[in-house]
């Protein structure tokens, strides 16, 4: 299955939000990339597939939700590297400087990292989605410091009507043991 969609669904129900992954996951061929309780007791379900998989599961899940749905999301044609870069740290091939976006919502930082990546030639490093940071999320991408200046820029620009943006920062040449505390 080509997975060139991203499904995001974010619920203020913990057992809705396990009731609604069930539901989408039975209404078509979506795959399950993250489903997990945060804070603050909240639960966010992604998942990726093709438009129309998607679009039903998300519809499907929505439906079963109703009054829990905080917010929801398909991404059409998203960058395989925000599906790869979902809480799973990429080492990159090179140190050079480092861009971060940091938001009060899950979907900023999802909509902010696919928007950054097809601006600039910049690699996701990380996409930290709420778990034990009190709800928020935040990306993280490298480049050279021109790449992460335009992909954050993009990435903030496309994500300004969805989420509350806290803070951005591109750093060049960070030392090496900050490059690495971000790996590791």
């Amino acid at each position: 299955m080509k997975m060139d969609t991203l499904g995001f669904l974010e619920l203020n129900s913990i057992s809705k939000g396990i009731e609604a992954v069930d539901t989408m996951l039975k209404a078509a061929n979506s795959e399950l990339i993250y489903a997990k309780a945060s804070c603050p007791g909240k639960y966010y379900i992604l998942i990726a597939g093709t438009v129309d998989s998607v679009a039903q599961s998300i519809e499907a899940g929505t439906k079963i939700g109703a009054a829990n749905i905080v917010g929801n999301l398909v991404i059409p044609r998203v960058s395989d590297q925000v599906i790869k870069a979902i809480n799973k740290k990429e080492v990159p091939d090179e140190m050079n400087a480092v861009g971060v976006m940091e938001y009060y919502s899950c979907s900023g930082s999802i909509i902010a990292a696919d928007a950054a990546v097809k601006a600039a030639d910049v690699q996701l490093m990380d996409i930290r989605l709420a778990t034990g940071i009190a709800g928020k999320s935040f990306v993280v991408l490298t480049g050279d410091t021109a790449a992460c200046e335009a992909a954050v820029e993009a990435g903030l620009a496309a994500a300004k009507e969805e989420a509350l943006l806290i803070n951005k920062v591109v750093i060049p040449r960070p030392r090496k043991e900050v490059f690495e505390s971000l790996i590791y």
